[in-house]
């Protein structure tokens, strides 16, 4: 054997040539995490083989020891804000700028091919630098609640990216009322399959989604903002290959349902979540309604009744997204008609409407329906006003499939039946072994310190945890760390925690690299938050809200707790910190 073919066999007998190829098929990052850790040879394989990164907070590491890790990506997701900022509880300046990840993308980055940014600031300047750089060769491009830009940054996006088969603009901020992106868009592109600028304020010409239509025959994906589906019927007749449709509206209240009438769906739409529709407009769902596999009915007027009679006519629903006012009634409709759903999510609905209408509520008895009906359940989102220890033990029992599982308790119904939930959540989380991610927001009372230690218990696969609400002490907060050996984000509100048992915590939690804490004892000077110091642990901490005009949140409190945000860092101390961010440094 020469001496160059023994430098290309590694140990274990396993040649470089092979494992490349063998890693092209591992996707999953806990897997090549595993693989690279093996030795320094598979360490350095795994960096030139791997295509796609996720990096869960821009500040966890910089731009050039990405580059140095993973040269040859193809793809990457980066996530600026936290979560938080979704629900306006970060501070505006708090930080997420996409211009140092974009000026290493367009300097070294030679394979890139998608972009996914969420909760960043992008501006056009970005957007200038990446299309010049990326622009001939970028496929993907998605900008998650973003802010920071205007249609301008479009403009450029769509006369340079002309291979771009996706582009999604979802719930982001972008200024300007220039809507001739999209029209350049339609003359310059005729590959693009996929555009979504759902929830935001962005304005459409139907000429110009008509242009669209005919000039990128694989458009098989658009969700866009406002516009009177009436004017869209030419669209739908060339989208034939169009299969979800989100957005639109309907801006008739007069009840002329006559110009709706002359709609016809393309023949392969089957993922629908139309604005405005009321009961009558409903209507022109019917006739395709048994195809549909994905409805979003969240920003719709329909009322209890009218959820059923729509839900009733859908058997091979997989995804149904509401708000609490299909009820209890409407759930079991559910339970009854769609044995093929994987996701649900209900969101809080308006208050007035459900103390008006008894059935617009969530409560144990529609989730003990929904767990005993689909077996097939994955995800699971739901805001109830009312909850027991056997309704959580019924989805522990049934649903043994449940991947993803987020409740919040309102406060709108005081007579709540069963308090605390220990031996619900106990059930439920050894009942889903297959969780990996778990949310509960209660009130009060609503779960003991021997409930917490349940879910530390019981929660030997889950990566990511919000409790609101919950406890009664730091024992409680410390029982649950003795477990959940697997547990990276850990987010809390509302607690009775101290910070020296907040650090303790964050330091008995072997794989936590994020923690988010709002509401907490504090100390008097903060010392107590020190006790996590470590190497490469960034700790920040958010002074409380003192403005004259005080804001409630989504639960109705004053938004005037101080916030702690820590988190792993390879780059060190970020230095772009605003007045509104505290950087904790042990003494």
């Amino acid at each position: 054997m020469s001496a160059r073919t023994l430098n290309r066999v590694m140990s274990f007998g396993i040649s470089d040539l092979a494992l490349e190829f063998v890693l092209g098929y591992v996707d999953d990052p806990r897997d090549r995490e595993a693989v690279s850790l093996v030795c320094k040879k598979w360490y350095q394989i795994d960096a030139l083989s791997r295509k796609h990164v996720t990096i869960a907070i821009c500040y966890s590491t910089s731009p050039g020891r990405l580059r140095r890790r993973f040269p040859n990506l193809e793809s990457l997701q980066l996530k600026g804000k936290p979560r938080a900022a979704m629900f306006n509880l970060i501070p505006e300046d708090w930080g997420g700028y996409v211009g140092p990840w974009i000026r290493e993308i367009a300097e070294a980055f030679n394979c890139l091919k998608s972009l996914h940014l969420r909760r960043m600031i992008v501006k056009d300047e970005d957007i200038r630098v990446l299309v010049k750089a990326r622009g001939h060769m970028l496929e993907s491009l998605k900008l998650d609640k973003c802010s920071g830009l205007s249609t301008d940054g479009l403009l450029l996006v769509a006369r340079s990216c002309r291979c771009l088969r996706i582009l999604s603009l979802e719930e982001s901020s972008i200024s300007g009322n220039d809507a001739k992106w999209i029209h350049e868009l339609a003359v310059n592109n005729s590959v693009l399959e996929t555009l979504n600028f759902y929830m935001t304020e962005l304005r459409v010409a139907p000429e110009d989604l008509e242009l669209l239509a005919k000039n990128c025959r694989s458009l098989v994906s658009l969700k866009i903002s406002e516009c009177d589906i009436s004017y869209l019927v030419s669209f739908f007749l060339i989208a034939t290959k169009l299969e979800e449709f989100g957005g639109g509206s309907f801006n008739d209240q007069v009840g002329d349902l006559d110009k709706y009438k002359k709609i016809q769906f393309p023949p392969k739409l089957c993922c629908v979540g139309l604005i405005f529709m009321g009961k009558n407009e409903m209507e022109i769902l019917f006739p395709f309604a048994a195809a549909l596999k994905k409805l979003d009915l969240q920003y719709t007027f329909l009322s209890t009744e009218d959820h059923c009679q729509l839900i009733q006519r859908c058997p091979n629903l997989e995804v149904l997204e509401v708000r609490d006012v299909i009820g209890d009634r409407g759930l079991e409709v559910v339970a009854q008609t769609c044995k093929k759903l994987r996701r649900l999510r209900i969101e809080r609905g308006d208050d007035d409407q459900g103390l008006e209408d008894e059935q617009g509520c969530v409560s144990q008895a529609g989730l003990s329906s929904l767990a005993q009906g689909c077996l097939e359940l994955e995800y699971l989102a739901v805001y109830v006003s009312d909850i027991t220890n056997a309704a959580l033990e019924c989805l522990g029992t049934y649903s043994k499939n449940l991947c993803d599982f987020r409740l919040v308790l309102l406060d709108r119904e005081q007579r709540i039946t069963d308090l605390p939930l220990d031996n619900g959540v106990r059930a439920l989380l050894k009942g889903c072994a297959k969780i990996r991610r778990f949310a509960l927001y209660l009130r009060p009372g609503g779960l003991s310190d021997v409930g917490l230690g349940y879910i530390g218990q019981y929660s030997n696969n889950v990566r990511w945890i919000l409790m609101g609400n919950i406890g009664e002490s730091d024992r409680g907060l410390l029982r649950f760390s003795q477990g959940c050996p697997r547990l990276q984000k850990l987010e809390l509100r509302s607690c009775c925690f101290t910070e020296r048992a907040l650090a303790m915590a964050a330091l008995r939690l072997p794989s936590l690299r994020y923690l988010w804490v709002q509401g907490y004892v504090a100390s008097p000077f903060g010392n107590d938050l020190l006790l996590m110091a470590r190497a490469f642990w960034n700790i920040e901490f958010i002074p409380p809200k003192h403005d004259v005009n005080e804001t409630e949140d989504r639960r109705g409190n004053i938004e005037s707790q101080a916030q702690i945000l820590a988190y792993y860092s390879l780059a060190g101390k970020r230095v772009d910190c605003p007045d509104s961010v505290i950087p904790l440094h042990p003494a």
